[in-house]
C-alpha cells in the first residue's frame, strides 16, 4: 500500500518512471525514482527484453515511518497522517535529493509494455524481475486451486498487522499470462 509506478527500461537501461495518474497518462517522477535503492538503473541477468515498462509500488514500511516522524518532530516539521502519504509525497518532491533522504522502498510486480516477455506466467516473470535486480514480495506464492486461494488469504488475514507495511487485501491473478490476455480481451480483469 503506497504508490503505484511504472519503470521504462530500453536495452536493460532504466529511461523513465511515472505515477499510474488516471491510467493512461501519469507524472513523471523519473529524477526521484532514481534514488530508490530497490530500483536498478541498469538490469543484469538473461532474457531482458529491449523494452519493458515494470509496474511496482513504492512504499514505506511502519519502522521507516516512524522514525521518519520523529525526524520530522525534531526538526519541527509536520508530521506524515500514514505510510502511504509519506510516499507518494516524497515521490513528488521536485528536489530529488529530499526523495533520497526518505525511506522508500520498492515491489516489482507487473509489467507493462514489453517487447517480448522472459515466461509465460506471471510466476515466471516475476522471478525474472528478481534476476534483473528487482525486489519482489516474498509472500507471492501460486495457489492450484480455490480451496488453497481461500487458505492463503486466511493465513495472510492473520499475518497482516505483522507485515511491517500496509497492504490493501491480496490480489489473485491468473498465472498463464496468454490466459489473462484472454480474460481482458473479453472484457473481465
Amino acid at each position: 500500500d503506497g504508490l503505484s509506478a511504472n519503470l521504462r527500461y530500453e536495452n536493460g537501461v532504466f529511461v523513465g518512471g511515472a505515477t499510474r495518474g488516471d491510467g493512461t497518462v501519469g507524472e513523471d517522477i523519473t529524477r526521484n525514482l532514481l534514488t530508490l535503492p530497490d530500483i536498478p538503473q541498469r538490469l543484469s541477468g538473461t532474457n531482458i527484453p529491449d523494452v519493458i515498462e515494470i509496474r511496482g509500488e513504492v512504499y514505506m514500511s511502519h519502522a521507516d515511518f516512524t522514525a521518519l516522524n520523529e525526524k520530522q518532530i525534531e526538526a519541527e516539521k509536520s508530521v506524515f497522517a500514514n505510510p502511504r502519504n509519506a510516499a507518494a509525497g516524497s515521490l513528488r518532491q521536485l528536489d530529488p535529493k529530499i526523495t533520497a533522504s526518505r525511506p522508500l522502498r520498492f515491489f516489482a510486480y507487473a509489467w507493462g509494455e514489453a517487447s517480448a516477455l522472459p515466461a509465460s506466467t506471471q510466476s515466471g516473470i516475476v522471478n525474472a524481475f528478481q534476476e534483473w535486480g528487482f525486489t519482489t514480495n516474498p509472500l507471492m506464492t501460486l495457489c492450484s486451486s480455490v480451496d488453497d486461494m481461500l487458505r492463503y488469504y486466511h493465513a495472510l488475514e492473520m499475518q497482516r498487522a505483522s507485515l511491517g507495511y500496509d497492504i490493501d487485501g491480496v490480489v489473485y491473478k491468473v498465472d498463464r499470462v496468454d490466459l489473462q490476455q484472454a480474460a481482458v480481451a473479453r472484457g473481465l480483469r
